[in-house]
């Protein structure tokens, strides 16, 4: 097993910038606000050709018992009690704070191994950086620059002596990536904790909690998935605060990156155009979708049977979807989802041969010929796979660009039928064949 290092502080300290410079990624949030990041962030580092695990955390704030400062905290010691080494940010140009005293009062309770780091000592002697932070009691403090490098290196290192050296494993496939995305407070990382099986994830009950978009690996009967928690997208005007606008910035990344997209819709809300405005970036994005209305045990015959029409009405684009009714909360019609997943990774990834194209554009073209366009018909001769996630086929003739988009969609339509690709958008492309005598008088 290769050590898992956690990253614990109060807030605003670089827990996350040194993520980012451990990992050699981007993918944890970094802003001058504190408190940005709120649940467990897990990332790959290497350092001199060994691997190690980094856990980002939440600050820690010693002094709060409730709200989502608790749920924080609760987050962090979970980290704390998974890891085999704990790196305690300080900031070295702040000085030593009270509440960095109780962390490192809390911190030697677990058991744990601490290293003591100072942060942001770019600039200052090292031995005057650290020289407050010595009466913590755990031992000489280690100061560092992560925003610029200064002394990373040497800490890791010296943190992974601690640890036998062994032969890092390969990197395992984690099967699909799956994005869950909806508006803010629907439900989405209740719904990834129920798939999970346990609270890896803030799940409180209001909009915003989640901030950054966090991966999390599993297994599930022998398949390996990685669910994306992501933040609640809200129309534009109304995105005001700095992190919650890089929060949207990472939602669209994570939709980027995944294979599967999980749209929630919440029951107990009318089902909005900014619901339809989520679904359509899915669309755009070509990513196979599953649809997950939550709360339904919530809400009443009447209120299902109108959700049941609203989502025909504002989201009839998304007919080829699978919709699975379900109560996150108690668990109820959760497990299924995975199952819907699983095939919307199969269509969006399925590889369609030349021959069976061929032959199915034959038989579609001769029940419906496309229509004619001055004196001549288009001529469709052939089709071959252009790729996948999502599918795209690639139709090739002559006087293809004359024919119309309602027979655009007759053979998105009837390739999905005929190839049962039921959970992936279809994209058809056209490519007209060069004239040879074009160009003649």
């Amino acid at each position: 097993m290769i050590p898992t290092l956690a990253l614990v502080g109060r807030p605003n300290v670089g827990k996350s910038t040194l993520f980012n410079r451990l990992t050699r990624t981007r993918d944890a949030l970094v802003a001058d606000i504190p408190g940005l990041t709120r649940d467990r962030h897990y990332g790959r580092g290497r350092s001199a050709g060994r691997e190690f695990l980094v856990v980002d955390t939440g600050g820690l704030e010693p002094g709060v018992r409730e709200g989502i400062f608790r749920e924080m905290a609760r987050q962090t010691l979970q980290a704390v009690a998974e890891a085999d080494a704990v790196l305690l940010l300080v900031d070295g140009r702040a000085g030593l704070t009270p509440e960095d005293r109780e962390i490192a009062s809390r911190l030697r309770r677990t058991g744990r191994r601490i290293w003591l780091v100072v942060n942001k000592a770019e600039g200052m002697s090292r031995a005057l950086a650290g020289a407050d932070f010595h009466e913590l009691g755990l031992g000489d403090p280690l100061a560092i620059s992560a925003a610029h490098g200064e002394g990373v290196r040497e800490l890791i290192d010296l943190v992974l002596a601690g640890f036998p050296a062994e032969e890092a494993p390969a990197e395992e496939t984690r099967g699909p990536r799956i994005a869950v995305l909806g508006r803010p407070n629907v439900g989405k990382s209740t719904l990834v904790n129920a798939l999970l099986g346990e609270e890896r994830v803030i799940a409180f009950d209001q909009p915003g909690t989640t901030r950054d978009s966090i991966e999390i690996p599993f297994e599930r009967n022998g398949k390996a998935y990685t669910l994306i928690d992501t933040a609640g997208l809200r129309r534009r005007g109304k995105v005001e605060e700095v992190a919650e606008k890089f929060s949207v910035v990472k939602t669209l990344q994570a939709l980027e990156d995944c294979n599967v997209a999980v749209l929630v819709l919440d029951a107990k809300q009318e089902i909005s155009e900014q619901d339809a405005h989520i679904a359509g970036y899915i669309l755009d994005a070509g990513r196979a979708v599953v649809v997950a209305v939550n709360k339904w045990d919530a809400a009443d015959v009447e209120r299902r049977d109108l959700v049941r029409r609203e989502i025909e009405r504002r989201l009839g684009f998304l007919a080829f979807a699978r919709f699975h009714f379900l109560s996150a909360l108690t668990g109820k019609g959760v497990k299924d989802l995975l199952a819907s997943v699983d095939a919307s990774y199969a269509a969006a990834t399925a590889s369609l041969s030349t021959p069976r194209l061929t032959r199915a554009l034959i038989q579609a073209t001769t029940r419906q010929p496309p229509p004619r366009s001055g004196l001549f018909r288009p001529k469709l001769r052939y089709a071959h796979q252009g790729g996948t996630n999502p599918p795209t086929i690639v139709i090739h003739g002559t006087q293809l660009d004359a024919l119309p988009d309602s027979y655009k969609r007759y053979l998105e339509g009837m390739f999905a039928e005929t190839f049962q690709l039921r959970g992936t958008p279809l994209r058809v492309q056209f490519r007209t064949g060069r004239n040879p005598y074009a160009n003649r008088k």
